[in-house]
């Protein structure tokens, strides 16, 4: 096997938009900025918002139910 072809697994801080620091090992020499982390995200938080799907469905029902109902002869 060759030796010296792996780069360097350092210990880096990846920090997210809402201040929350995570410590984490990477080839990345630089400190990581994230987006959202699991105490931003929305899923995590429990503020996540839920579709209004059966009006999109009813809507959709009042619109092209009518298709397809006349009885071929």
């Amino acid at each position: 096997m060759k030796a010296d072809i792996h780069p360097v697994y350092e210990a880096i801080d990846a920090t997210c938009s809402c201040g929350n620091v995570i410590k984490t090992r990477s080839t990345l020499a630089a400190p990581l900025s994230l987006d959202v982390c699991n105490e931003c995200h929305p899923f995590y938080t429990g503020k996540q918002k839920t579709l209004d799907v059966g009006g999109r469905v009813d809507k959709f029902k009042s619109r092209f139910g009518a298709f397809g109902a006349t009885k071929v002869k």
